[in-house]
């Protein structure tokens, strides 16, 4: 079969060619550039706990090496502390994971070193392509530059940006929002008052601080500093920028503190969403396929997520064909998430940003601003939490046998020790990414006794051979315990790490059903109802 045709190197692009030859599946990554990405300081991203996750596991070693992860965030305004926040700990109960935030082109640079060691990912760069045509079998592109080709694939996926090129010649509208936001941004060197810690101050007491500035810690004393500006307003002049960065240190620090100015820029962030992320064989992921950014969203985080979702979909259809439902449940899902995201942002900047508003009718609102806007820098609430994909075309319909657990059906599940049939003792999302379904039987004790015991004892033996029957590839994972989950609960877990369902004991045929309504159902759409377990094997196991 052809491989998939990957237009576009930046992250997003990157990360699907190696996501997809994690799971067996060649990929042509078109890169209009020269394969490597200029030095910009003040081009940062931020990864929340998934995304950092989900890069690490490809293979990019950028994280370690060039990544800081936050100890803390804190809130101020005016001259007063409202809210600190420390990170990669825990506040009272509930885990504040911490997010890493580094350069993008060393991000991008990492990511392509991992590209270089995959044999299944082909990097051509200096390929523009300028013809896309599509036939029941698959794509053809047409590329110009040095190497100018036409080139085949089974399927295509456009990351090549806001200004995609896919895009235009698949005719998908990209109707949103223009400079919902714009920031004024450097990236200098110099020690702050808080090493390690991000700070959002709102309403700066001096002159040129503007309505706010966010101080982003990196490593090596290195911190991104961004202003917010008017949306629309006059150019930000050199000298400007200047006298906003002395102001700035020396409102922090009592007076300007030496520094080195790496780099600066000005950022217009615009909300934007295509109509559709599916043309037949072309799919569209990350900023080819939406805009965001305002209120400490992060658009990458999102394409990311894009590429995670789709891999494993492309995946099933490369190896073993499969059905319309599953590669339409790919814009269902993502681009019902992305429009969640965009939807809390336009419903929160009118009250954010608009003057008094809410606040002169609700005691103790400002303080309710400042946590809103923590929200979306931390990975928190609806401007930042990983998606949940509850209405999935892919989520299996409630029924008797389903258990409730701590994590919710369609949303990410929780990042817990897990034993393997060779007992290896490993993260959760460790397994994930791998293309198969993931089954997690709940056994308390199982720590303590030797593997070739409770290989044999119990409902092991039974849910061995329920997982050998399942409609789609699954591998048999056990955990001491999961949050909310009793003894024996069977957890049933999608390649990218979303909850399909939990079931009390050992079900195999609603667990069978629950596998083949994620997988899509067969390659005509069907339900594979001819395969199910017979009515015997759907009693629940004995668990004693």
């Amino acid at each position: 079969m052809d491989p998939v045709i990957v237009v576009g190197a930046g992250p997003v692009g990157l990360a699907l060619s190696l996501a997809l030859a994690a799971q067996g599946v060649p990929s042509v990554l078109l890169d209009e550039g020269p394969g490597s990405d200029e030095p910009r300081p003040a081009r940062t991203v931020v990864l929340r706990e998934d995304t950092a996750d989900l890069v690490a596991r490809l293979g990019c070693s950028a994280l370690h090496d060039e990544g800081l992860r936050w100890t803390g965030w804190r809130s101020v305004r005016r001259k007063q502390l409202v809210r600190a926040v420390p990170l990669g700990e825990e506040e009272g109960t509930v885990p504040l994971p911490s997010p890493v935030h580094l350069p993008q082109h060393a991000l991008a640079g990492g990511l392509r070193a991992a590209v270089a060691a995959q044999d299944l990912v082909t990097m051509v760069p200096f390929s523009r392509i300028d013809t896309l045509e599509q036939d029941q079998h698959g794509v053809t592109v047409h590329t110009r530059g040095p190497g100018s080709t036409w080139w085949r694939g089974s399927y295509l996926v456009g990351c090549d940006g806001a200004r995609s090129t896919v895009r235009k010649l698949l005719d998908i509208r990209f109707p949103g929002r223009t400079a919902v936001e714009r920031h004024a941004v450097a990236a200098l060197r110099a020690e702050l008052p808080w090493p390690g810690e991000a700070v959002l101050h709102r309403s700066p007491p001096w002159r040129s601080g503007g309505s706010e500035v966010t101080a982003r810690p990196l490593p090596d004393g290195v911190w991104r500093l961004d202003w917010l500006l008017p949306p629309r307003g006059e150019l930000v002049t050199p000298d400007a920028l200047i006298t906003r960065i002395r102001d700035t240190l020396a409102g922090w620090c009592g007076e300007t503190p030496p520094y080195e100015l790496l780099d600066t820029g000005v950022y217009t962030l615009h909300h934007r969403l295509a109509r559709r992320w599916r043309s037949g064989r072309a799919f569209l992921a990350g900023d080819a396929a939406h805009l965001l950014g305002a209120l400490g969203t992060q658009g990458l985080d999102e394409g990311l997520r894009d590429a995670e979702n789709l891999a494993w979909k492309l995946a099933q259809a490369w190896h073993q064909s499969a059905s319309e439902l599953l590669l339409d449940s790919y814009q269902a899902e993502r681009r019902a998430a992305v429009a969640s995201r965009l939807r809390a942002a336009d419903q929160s900047l009118p009250i954010l940003r608009g003057g008094a508003g809410l606040r002169t009718l609700v005691s103790g609102a400002a303080r309710g601003h400042d946590t809103l806007l923590a929200d979306g820098h931390l990975g928190c609430g609806p401007l930042g939490a990983p998606p949940s994909y509850t209405h999935s075309p892919l989520s299996p319909q409630r029924a008797e046998a389903h258990a409730t657990v701590g994590t919710a059906p369609g949303t990410p599940v929780t990042d817990v020790r897990v034993t393997a049939p060779d007992g290896k003792t490993v993260r959760l999302r460790d397994r994930l990414g791998l293309g198969h379904l993931l089954v997690i039987l709940v056994a308390p004790g199982t720590g303590v006794w030797d593997r070739r015991h409770w290989l044999t004892a119990g409902v092991m033996p039974r849910l061995v051979d329920a997982v050998d029957a399942l409609p789609a590839k699954a591998e048999l994972l056990v955990t001491e315990s999961y949050p909310g989950a009793t003894a024996h609960t069977v957890l049933l877990v999608r390649p990218d790490g979303h909850l399909v369902a939990a079931f009390s004991g050992v079900r195999p045929a609603e667990l069978f059903a629950a596998a083949d309504t994620a997988r899509g159902g067969g390659a005509d759409g069907a339900r594979g109802d001819e395969a199910r377990p017979t009515a015997d094997s759907d009693r629940t196991a004995d668990v004693n």
